[in-house]
């Protein structure tokens, strides 16, 4: 299995994992695959308003991720699922 195969089964398992994740990790596992599937986020996005919590945080997480190649974001959002499906 190639590694865009092995990140989409990943995708889908994410969203079958028996217990929710805590809110660090999904912010992790979005910021992962919005870097694998879309690159970098255009430098002329606006940053969301101060009291958008959750958009300012998914917007500050995918920035972090600035020049992180897609195959890099694909093998860690493959590995951050599996330590979930494991319980760790």
């Amino acid at each position: 299995m190639d590694l865009k195969e092995s990140f989409d089964k990943a995708v889908k398992e994410s969203k079958e994992l028996t217990s929710r994740p805590d809110n660090e990790t999904l912010l992790k596992l979005y910021s992962l695959y919005k870097q694998a599937t879309e690159g970098d986020m255009d430098p002329n996005t606006p940053a969301p308003g101060m009291f958008d919590f959750v958009a300012k945080a998914k917007y500050d997480a995918w920035q972090k991720l600035r020049g992180t190649s897609a195959e890099s974001a694909m093998t860690d959002y493959i590995a951050t699922v599996q330590k979930l499906q494991a319980g760790k």
